[in-house]
């Protein structure tokens, strides 16, 4: 199968993360796959051979959006012509490009597949979650008009179906990691910088971590309080892997001396293994999610997990971690902090098993990629039977003279 891939290699970011690891698997498995990306103007090109990157010019680019210029439509549509892929599947980047795939699409009579990453807070009850609900009313109409959209939860689903997706064109296919990778502590690890263990180089006894962007709607200043106010002690340490617009600010508020250690930005993987292996507790105080990458990774890693029921992450956690509410974090944490920081041993091992138990039984890369080339089989035969979708292209044609005339 020949797979045209659309997504995100910078700036790291799980859409990143979700790209990298999906497609090296489906190349694992000899499937073919040309991935579509936006660069810098000196890194352009155009390849012509198989199993190349294809690189798209834009204006601006972030962990959250993308600007592209006006002809890399024109870039992409001739490039999938002169490919011919089997299918397109779309790691969606935010940008005007999504909303223009399906008639991009429908003119060449590929298949268009998307992955919606945008998270979410089902109860709305911040401003960070009515902007995401916004992004879900903003896509909807455009992912109507795909072959199927991938979300990672039921619920994600459901809010989907609700703004007038079709329901058989909304699949859930939960992020998946891999588990042999991301395994539990073989005892003795290597520091990041050094070759003494991290906890021996933090100074710890017990070792909290955070992994994620440093924004508003990650809400890390809620942990942050929370660690403050239960006074943890100097045996304790909490570790921010990550780096964002908040990082700054919040690091003139909240610093060593409060037994919290500003890693910023960790690009090598098998050093976030490290910290991972390391951790006694991940923490993750979300206010809007999607399914996190970083949570599934802690949770392979053998580690204790906290986290909000913002998105999917509830729902991975349920019965295996604590979750809490997305309303009064700091209040919902301080005192899980301090029993995590009492607890014996024994406590946080029964934890961090019952965490990687829930990742092998549903949350692996292998069973995520088989559930999306059954997805990708599946859409191939049903097209076989259906007529080519001029008509799609027909109703976008429609609707531009109903706006000129507007």
């Amino acid at each position: 199968m020949h797979i045209a891939w659309l997504g995100k290699k910078t700036p790291f970011c799980g859409n990143v993360t979700y790209s990298r690891e999906i497609t090296n698997e489906l190349e694992n498995r000899n499937q073919r796959v040309c991935f579509i990306h936006f660069a810098q103007a000196e890194a352009q090109r155009d390849c012509t051979c198989d199993g190349q990157d294809v690189t798209l010019p834009f204006l601006f680019t972030s962990q959250v959006y993308t600007i592209p210029v006006p002809r890399s439509r024109h870039i992409l549509t001739r490039s999938l012509h002169n490919r011919q892929p089997d299918l397109v599947h779309a790691s969606l980047t935010l940008s005007t490009l999504d909303f223009c795939l399906p008639e991009i699409c429908a003119d060449l009579d590929l298949p268009l597949i998307a992955t919606f990453h945008p998270p979410f807070d089902s109860q709305s009850r911040s401003l960070a979650s009515w902007t995401q609900h916004f992004i879900y009313q903003l896509y909807a109409p455009f992912l109507a008009h795909y072959d199927c959209t991938i979300v990672f939860s039921q619920r994600q689903r459901e809010k989907l179906i609700h703004l007038g997706v079709p329901p058989h064109k909304v699949a859930v296919i939960p992020n998946g990691v891999d588990e042999t990778k991301y395994t539990p502590n073989p005892h003795s690890l290597p520091s990041v910088t050094c070759d003494c263990p991290l906890k021996e180089k933090f100074e710890a006894k017990r070792l909290f971590v955070y992994q994620g962007r440093i924004s508003a709607e990650k809400n890390v200043e809620s942990l942050l309080k929370a660690w403050k106010q239960a006074q943890m002690g100097p045996d304790c340490k909490l570790v921010i892997v990550g780096d964002g617009p908040l990082r700054p600010l919040l690091m003139t508020h909240y610093g060593p001396e409060d037994g919290i250690i500003w890693l910023g930005y960790v690009g090598d993987e098998q050093q976030r293994i490290n910290i991972l292996q390391a951790a006694d507790v991940f923490i993750l105080p979300s206010l809007v999610e999607g399914l996190s990458l970083s949570l599934l990774e802690a949770m392979a890693c053998n580690v204790a997990c906290i986290a909000t029921d913002a998105g999917a992450d509830g729902e991975v956690l349920e019965g295996v971690g604590i979750v809490l509410d997305t309303k009064n974090v700091t209040g919902q944490l301080k005192p899980w902090l301090q029993k995590f920081r009492d607890c014996p041993e024994s406590m946080l091992r029964d934890y961090g098993q019952k965490a990687r138990q829930r990742v092998e039984d549903c949350y692996t890369l292998r069973k995520n990629v088989t559930s999306l080339e059954a997805l990708y089989q599946a859409i191939l035969d049903r097209r076989q039977h259906t007529p080519r979708r001029n008509n799609l292209k027909a109703i976008f044609s429609l609707s531009k003279k109903n706006i000129a005339a507007g």
